[in-house]
């Protein structure tokens, strides 16, 4: 006799390439007025709980999908399974299609040791929209490996193969509708004897029409070790195809079928194990019992695939950075968002809180100022100045349906959907570039008159237009307060600080430099006529007054006698003020000889003469 070890598959496979035991767990939804069917068929040939002639599989398998002409196919799946490390590559009427993915699942046998399962999955959904309704036929699945090299899958049989499409379609005669597909791939046996999934963020507003449905493998009527399928704790059942002790027993609800050997293509109506109002639903799979002698028995079953079909009317509320502009020399970033209430059941309220992140430090926050529809959009702009805590690149996360500390206000289909993160990296603040400085001579008062564009031979720039000069940073940062006539700058302090600022394509170039008075050698004439004409009536020396303030001037006549004595409040006017008999009186027509003494250690003395004259 061959050893009876059989174990239940419950197949989809949607997410990584290749994984062992992974937890079964929300992977899509479809929220519109959505139904789902599906279709399919065993290569087995009989259950594999017979005679050795199970171990043979058939080379193909047809089966007819019939949808109502106004339905619209939405999405469609190939699944395809069974005992080995898999074969990716199959045909559907001829056509040769590979695996998107595939899942592995390992069973330790006690007695024929580690024994591998597969399933796998493609995405046909325009191939069937393109071919609709017709006998599909599905071929060149191998799995001889199973049947040849390995006598474990017989032996504790095991071996088994099949397929199934999945059509998720739209019917505009269906109430908006919520459509969950869990995928995973889990064991329960006698260790673990359950597998519970929780379905939360829920509205249900009607329970027509409600249903659960799954793909199974390795199902047969002869093991019934309190296999069940149950809905918020209440025992489902399918009576005569499934009975409650028996969910996985080779049967397609779909056709009525009892022949789907070592598979199982069942759903189940749960109106009555819902109500109006419900916000979450426990869907819960179990296997063992315990019989007459307190022994265990049970099967060992591989979960992977669940689907619910539920009428629940509920936003979505995603977020997306549609763009951002940086300010140059600020911390200020404009973000331009939108939030979106697409693939949802139900309007989106105004006021939908709206949170922003940098490096997870809240900085500034919005809210929608409408409600969206569904599958409607609203934009908005914000303008954020980013603080100087956080590093120059960061990461934004934009989080909608967010009060600031991570809690939301509206109940979703998927909280897991809200975040967007943006990568950014504010321009830096330019550092100011330093250039010789300029000096020109005192024209009194420690002034002086500068030309600023003498500075434009040391920079780069483009044009004209990109150049402007400012007393101060600030200003230079403000565009304020602009030196309009740089060619003719006259300084307000000495040595005082110019910025040029130069623009370019993202930000802006910006240098520094000083702008200092100095005191140059003064201009002395050789001749003046002081007859009060308004003209050249005194002894004008261009660069000495107000500017070497502290000079003393003396004048001397050509027998050498001192006749006057100024300074830069006293110039000479041709009368003398030294002398016992001649001050106050001007001086005859002659040559004097003057000293100049202009006090600045770097200056000389000044010695010379000038000719007066009337």
């Amino acid at each position: 006799m061959f050893q009876i070890n059989k174990f239940i598959l419950i197949i989809c496979c949607f997410a990584s390439s290749l994984a062992y035991s992974q937890e079964i767990s929300l992977f899509q939804q479809f929220n519109g007025r959505y139904d789902y069917l599906a279709i399919g068929n065993t290569l087995n040939q009989f259950e594999n709980n017979l005679d050795r002639s199970f171990c043979e599989i058939l080379p193909e398998s047809e089966a007819e999908l019939n949808l109502n002409p106004n339905w619209n196919i939405v999405a469609a799946y190939l699944y395809w399974a069974g005992s080995g490390n898999g074969d990716t590559d199959v045909s559907l009427n001829g056509n040769p299609f590979s695996a998107d993915n595939t899942y592995l699942v390992d069973y330790n046998d006690p007695i024929y040791g580690l024994l591998t399962y597969f399933s796998c999955y493609t995405d046909i959904t325009d191939y069937l929209r393109a071919t609709g309704n017709d006998t599909y036929t599905f071929s060149n699945l191998d799995i001889s490996e199973t049947l040849t090299t390995n006598e474990g899958y017989c032996g504790n049989r095991t071996n088994f193969a099949g397929w199934s499409i999945y059509v998720i379609y739209e019917n505009t005669d269906l109430p908006i509708n919520q459509i969950n597909l869990f995928q995973g791939l889990e064991i329960i046996n006698r260790n673990v004897q359950e597998k519970t999934i929780l379905l939360e963020n829920i509205n249900v507003l009607d329970n027509e029409g409600a249903k659960i449905g799954f793909l199974a493998w390795e199902g047969d009527v002869n093991l019934n070790y309190g296999e069940s399928l149950l809905i918020n704790n209440n025992l489902l059942s399918n009576p005569p195809l499934n009975p409650s002790n028996n969910a996985f027993n080779g049967t397609n609800s779909f056709t009525g079928s009892n022949t789907f050997y070592n598979g199982d293509l069942d759903v189940y109506n749960i109106e009555n194990n819902i109500a109006i109002g419900d916000n979450s639903v426990e869907i819960k799979l179990t296997t063992g019992e315990t019989d007459e002698f307190g022994v265990l028995r049970a099967d060992l079953i591989i979960l992977n695939n669940v689907v619910t079909v539920l009428n629940s009317q509920l936003p979505d509320a995603t977020v997306s950075v549609d763009n951002y502009f940086l300010e140059c020399a600020t911390r200020n970033v404009t973000i331009n968002f939108t939030a979106f209430n697409n693939n949802a059941t139900e309007i989106l309220p105004a006021a939908t809180p709206i949170a922003f992140y940098a490096d997870g430090v809240l900085v500034a926050q919005s809210e929608t100022t409408n409600s969206i529809p569904i599958d409607g959009f609203e934009t908005q702009s914000i303008t954020i100045n980013i603080p100087e805590t956080i590093s120059d690149s960061f990461t934004l996360q934009i989080v909608i349906d967010d009060t600031g500390n991570g809690a939301g206000i509206v109940t979703e289909l998927n909280e897991l959907n809200n975040t967007k993160i943006e990568g950014i990296t504010l321009l830096p603040i330019p550092e100011a570039i330093p250039l010789n400085p300029l000096e020109s001579c005192d024209i009194g008062f420690n002034k002086a008159t500068f030309n600023l564009t003498d500075q434009l031979q040391f920079i780069d720039y483009e044009t004209l237009e990109d150049i402007s000069y400012y007393q101060t940073e600030t200003d230079l940062f403000n565009q304020e307060n602009e030196i309009l006539i740089p060619e003719y700058f006259e300084n307000t302090s000495s040595p005082q600080e110019i910025f040029i600022r130069v623009n370019a394509d993202f930000c802006f170039n910006f240098y520094k430099f000083k702008v200092s008075v100095k005191n140059c050698p003064p201009n002395i004439p050789q001749v003046f006529t002081p007859n009060h004409d308004g003209f050249n009536d005194w002894f004008n020396i261009q660069g000495l007054y107000n500017i070497f303030e502290n000079h003393k001037l003396l004048i001397y006549n050509r027998w050498g006698t001192l006749i006057f004595q100024g300074n830069n409040n006293l110039p000479w006017d041709g009368t003398a003020n030294k002398g016992l008999t001649s001050q106050g009186n001007r001086v005859p027509v002659g040559t004097y000889f003057y000293v100049l003494f202009l006090n600045d250690e770097s200056f000389e003395n000044i010695t010379g003469w000038v000719y007066v004259n009337y």
